[in-house]
């Protein structure tokens, strides 16, 4: 190797192999912030996925609480065939036994002669929706409804082109 190409010296051939002791301080000073940086990041990124963890967790606890729920009054018995779209009310006799009527408490009037527990509208998919979430479930449905319809638009369009 030509250490002095055209007759000059580039390079002091004694420095190009030895370290400064403050290149080494400062490569250890930069080694140790990339360390400190990546621990961060890296517990950044798990504190978003422990979020979505516990978030996770929530909805499977709701899901399987409104699935058990929804057994629950498939279980209560009633005199009729229960068909989707259709409201029932839950009372309950003095013998403590739960049952499902046609009736609401408005029609039984002052001659209701058990305690009323609730309205439930059977679904189609065999859920339940409890009386005060209707117009919810309702305005849910018909977001879904324009989403599926705008979907399908879309996919047809696409499929055209």
């Amino acid at each position: 190797m030509d250490n002095t190409p055209g007759g000059y010296q580039l390079v002091n051939p004694y420095r190009t192999n030895k370290a400064s002791t403050m290149n080494l301080v400062d490569m250890a000073k930069e080694i140790q912030k990339v360390d400190t940086f990546v621990h961060g990041n890296v517990s950044n990124k798990l504190q978003v996925i422990a979020e979505q963890v516990r978030f996770l967790q929530e909805q499977a606890r709701r899901v399987l609480e409104e699935a058990r729920e929804h057994a629950d009054l498939h279980h209560v018995p009633c005199n009729f065939v229960k068909k989707p779209g259709n409201i029932y009310h839950l009372y309950l006799r003095s013998s403590g036994q739960r049952y499902l009527s046609m009736l609401s408490p408005k029609e039984w009037g002052d001659n209701c002669p058990h305690e009323y527990f609730g309205s439930y509208r059977l679904e189609y998919d065999q859920s339940w929706t409890p009386e005060d979430k209707i117009n919810e479930r309702n305005s849910d449905q018909q977001i879904i409804s324009k989403i599926l319809t705008t979907s399908n638009a879309l996919s047809i369009t696409m499929g055209n082109k």
